[in-house]
């Protein structure tokens, strides 16, 4: 039968996480519990960022649109994936497929590009502190802010156009949890090299930029730092950094083992662990990982705690 001949996908499927019955029900808390801590965290720490006179600089400036961003991003895809988790028909519309997909590759693009953007901060608050305000100033903050977010959104929408206006005549089970361009290219009818180029350019293009811009700040950065003769110094000005530097390895490692592979290579289970972390986990990680190892965010956020804590006992108190 010919191609012109045949229904055109109008929704698709997913595999999803599992098909062990016994399994779903603690994924499923697994995840929500994860997804709780995301939410939360993130909008706890942009909350203590906007009331905190002493955060209001443009190290936590990055960070509180990095919370945002994760937010967003985790809310794309978890959502969807818990109501999987509970249903017999994991089913999406082609429609909702595509914007699935569209906002999943924005903001992991924004995240990746305010990554970036926060190793270039710390590296003008290290080798340059004396000229700190002067060149990361409110305007410079907001523009990096808005070409990260004009780039991503960008090439989203590239991405979506090449791969949701390609024919699709079944079959329609997408291997996955969530549609993302590699697995839904496979179900497509036409030739999908070029869809396959596209994406291994721009997934390339921005994971490559964005690490050399990373690594040149961090190259920069440990030689200042050595210079320094304090060892208490160097200490600060390392520690300032470690917790970048936890979230970029914890990001990019679980992004470039799924993207930069040959588009032949067999979805597995490995592939949807890697996913899940990156969908899911690091952006719940992400503002704990800042919060915990900030010691000025942590007393504030012990703060808070023991301030709604006492307003409780007293709450029930009279009561």
């Amino acid at each position: 039968m010919g191609v012109t001949n045949q229904t055109e996908v109008r929704q698709f499927m997913f595999s999803g996480l599992t098909d062990n019955e016994k399994l779903k029900p603690f994924l499923f808390i697994l995840i929500l519990h994860v997804y709780i801590v995301t939410i939360v965290a993130n909008v706890g720490l942009v909350a203590i960022v906007s009331n905190t006179s002493n955060l209001q600089n443009p190290m936590y400036y990055f960070l509180s649109v990095l919370s945002l961003v994760d937010i967003f991003y985790s809310s794309t895809i978890t959502p969807k994936m818990l109501v999987d988790l509970k249903c017999f028909a994991r089913i999406i519309s082609f429609e909702g497929c595509a914007l699935q997909f569209f906002f999943y590759a924005a903001l992991g693009s924004i995240e990746t590009l305010l990554l970036s953007t926060m190793s270039y901060d710390r590296y003008v608050a290290i080798c340059h502190p004396l000229h700190y305000v002067s060149i990361m100033t409110k305007k410079k903050c907001l523009c990096l802010v808005l070409l990260s977010f004009s780039i991503g959104f960008l090439q989203s929408s590239i991405q979506t156009g090449c791969a949701f206006t390609l024919q699709f005549y079944g079959p329609n089970l997408i291997d996955h949890f969530y549609c993302d361009s590699p697995v839904v290219l496979r179900l497509s009818c036409s030739d999908t090299s070029t869809c396959n180029l596209v994406t291994i350019y721009i997934v390339g293009a921005l994971a490559s930029s964005s690490l050399i811009t990373i690594l040149i700040s961090y190259t920069l950065i440990i030689f200042s730092v050595l210079n320094i003769k304090s060892t208490e110094g160097r200490r600060k000005a390392f520690s300032t950094c470690s917790s970048h530097l936890m979230c970029v390895f914890i990001f990019y490692s679980t992004v470039l083992f799924t993207y930069m592979r040959p588009p032949s290579s067999v979805f597995t289970v490995r592939d949807k662990v890697a996913s899940i972390f990156y969908t899911a986990v690091t952006p719940m990680l992400n503002p704990l990982i800042y919060s915990l190892r900030n010691q000025h965010v942590r007393g504030i956020v012990i703060q808070s705690v023991h301030m709604f804590s006492r307003s409780q006992l007293w709450t029930s108190i009279r009561k």
